[in-house]
């Protein structure tokens, strides 16, 4: 047994995206840990944008159950309007963005709006909040999802954040401005897309899992990389500093 949550994997994993000297738009839950990680390690220059008006260069120094807690006001950068903030990403100085959802597809396109009949939906979700904006102006972005079945499908219900759309080409087609998402991590592995767009494929399957594990829970016919490997596991560090950041384990399920 691993001395790890799958949650803390996808966080040290996540943290990994995010390169010295970024601005990340960071977004609720694991990705606020994953920035706390990468500044704390690896990238000591990163900053951090929240949606509701604030930019950081360092963690916040408390836990944080929303973007908007005191914590994370104290000592920020920048505390603004959200319209600055997404003026900061409309102008193309976002690096990198995460975004979640319900359902993914193999285009990476992400659905937060429902699931099923537009007109009578099985599930109705919470909507795009800045998610459109960030699949659609940051330069990349990364998928944070449970590795399930009902989650990566063939084709998501509703496109609330465009990935590729359909295929190579489909952003440029459109006149998207970023280059769309480079990662879906999952509880299970970390699926890659080609460079210039495309279809997901498996690029590292975490300890613990297998490929065809992760095949079996994928909703299409998910190809695997030639020289696919396993994902390295979370480091000493990496793991001190999700502890530190998320000491009780409410966002990694650490009991």
């Amino acid at each position: 047994m691993s001395d790890y949550t799958p949650q803390e994997m996808m966080v040290a994993v996540a943290s990994r995206e995010i390169r010295d000297g970024e601005l990340v738009f960071v977004g609720m839950r694991l990705p606020i840990l994953a920035y706390g990680v990468a500044r704390s390690t690896h990238a000591p220059t990163a900053r951090a944008l929240f949606e509701l008006g604030l930019m950081r260069d360092l963690p916040a120094e408390g836990f944080l159950g929303t973007m908007g807690d005191p914590p994370n006001v104290v000592r920020a950068l920048w505390a603004t309007r959200m319209s600055n903030v997404m003026a900061l990403m409309a102008q193309g100085e976002v690096d990198l963005g995460f975004i979640g959802g319900a359902e993914v597809d193999r285009f990476g396109n992400l659905n937060t709006s429902y699931i099923g009949d537009p007109r009578q939906p099985a599930t109705k979700l919470p909507g795009s909040g800045g998610g459109a904006d960030i699949a659609i102006l940051s330069r990349r972005w990364v998928t944070l999802m449970s590795h399930e079945k009902r989650r990566l499908v063939e084709r998501v219900s509703y496109i609330t954040s465009p990935g590729y759309g359909d295929g190579p080409g489909w952003r440029r087609r459109n006149g998207l401005l970023g280059a769309g998402p480079v990662a879906i991590v999952t509880t299970m592995a970390v699926l890659r897309f080609p460079e210039g767009g495309g279809e997901a494929y498996l690029a590292s399957v975490h300890p613990g899992h297998g490929v065809d594990e992760v095949r079996e829970n994928t909703g299409w016919d998910l190809a695997v990389a030639p020289d696919v490997q396993e994902t390295a596991a979370p480091s000493v560090g990496e793991l001190e500093q999700v502890r530190r950041l998320d000491p009780d384990g409410f966002w990694t399920r650490r009991l």
